[in-house]
This record gives C-alpha cells, structure tokens and sequence, in this order.
C-alpha cells in the first residue's frame, strides 16, 4: 500500500550547501585563471546543477571559455566538490527534528535533487541524515530531472508514496514549476537559492522556518 509522502529538495532546501559549493566554484575559477565572480547574491546560481553554476561565472566574468575547458572545469569542480561536500555544508536549523516528527506522524520522507545522486548520498551520509529517507533520487537517477515532473512522480514511485497524498517542499522556481506539472502540492522555503522572491513563484504556501512546516505537510498528505 502506497504512503503519504513528503518529498524534500536538498540545496538550499533541507542543506545549506552553498559554502561548499561556492568554495568549490572558487578554486575552479582560480585553477583555470579567472577571477572570482563578485554578484549581488551569488547564492542565487545554486540548485540547477555545477555545470549551470561554472556557465553563470563564465558569464558574470564576461569569459568566453572554449567547450573543453569548460568539460575539464565541470570535471574539475566535481572531483573538488566530492571531496568537500561537507565541510561548512550543514542542516537548516530544526531540520531533523521535523524530519523524524514527520516520520512518527507516519509520512514517508524523500528527496528529489538535481545534484548527482551519489553526492547527495554522500552529504547525507556525513550529515547522519540517510537513513531518513525512503530515496533520494538525483539528476542521474532518471532519464529527466526537474523541472521536468518525472523526475517528482519517479521519485514518488521509488520511495513507495501515494502522489495522491504528496507534498513537495523547495526553494526555488524549478522545485515550484516540477510541482505544479505533477500536480503536486508546494510549499517554498524563504530562505533558500532564488533569484526572485519565493513567493512570487506561486507556492501553495511559503515558510520562513522548519517550525512551520509540521502542521503544513501533514494536512496536505492526510495525517490529520
């Protein structure tokens, strides 16, 4: 019998992860020799996957990379990323304890990123929060990735959820758009990666702390 579930995004979602992401983008720049890119909020260019984060300094940098430098760059920040994926990366505050509330109200957790699977598994597992989640789906575990909404149903379908009784929570335009073309209810963090406010991306609701989100996501799913 499937279960009401709860699917997470990660970056800038359940993790801040953006000083390890940041500080990896960083030393690519600098190996490659470009200088480090100065942007009102850089925090902005996380969450649609490393390659999307080099192509954006490129850009603000005004560079024009040749394609293989821009390959040995993404092959470069993966291989640094893997290596310090959390190293200042930690939970939002009270995330596991919303987390564990969740799972003995009886909701399935899961995560639906577009970071590489086995790096999200990797930072779970440094941060003791794997064992949580019934699957975290990455943008390599299926043949689409968000926004495309396959990628929420299919990640759905491998937690062994009921999108019947579903509810995603993210941070940004893409988590928000995946959502509503899966029909699936969202709730937006204010405080993750977006380059406009949360809320003027349409959110079923916008919350500003994991305090919150408790009585939210149950009603969404049926656990009242």
């Amino acid at each position: 019998m499937s279960a009401p579930i709860v699917v997470f995004d990660l970056d800038g979602t359940l993790v801040d992860t953006a000083p390890d992401l940041l500080g990896t983008l960083a030393v690519v720049l600098s190996e490659f020799g470009y200088p480090a890119i100065d942007t009102p909020d850089e925090r902005a260019i996380i969450g649609q996957g490393s390659r999307r984060m080099i192509d954006f300094a490129l850009d603000a940098l005004g560079a024009d990379a040749a394609a293989a430098d821009l390959e040995a760059m993404h092959l470069r920040f993966l291989d640094h990323y893997g290596e310090n994926v959390a190293v200042q990366s930690r939970p939002f505050p009270s995330v596991p304890e919303t987390l564990d509330r969740l799972a003995k109200a009886g909701a399935t957790l899961a995560i639906c990123t577009n970071k590489y699977e086995a790096m999200s598994v990797k930072l779970m597992d440094a941060l003791g929060l794997t064992d949580r989640f019934a699957a975290i789906v990455g943008a390599d575990s299926l043949p689409v990735r968000k926004p495309d909404p396959g990628h929420l149903t299919g990640t759905i379908e491998r937690a062994g959820g009921d999108p019947a009784r579903a509810v995603m929570i993210g941070d940004s335009r893409t988590d928000i758009d995946t959502a509503k073309a899966a029909g699936i209810p969202v709730i937006a963090v204010d405080f993750g990666y977006t380059d406009v406010p949360v809320g003027d991306l349409g959110p079923d609701h916008v919350i500003s702390h994991y305090d919150e989100l408790y009585d939210l996501a149950v009603r969404h799913i049926g656990l009242e």
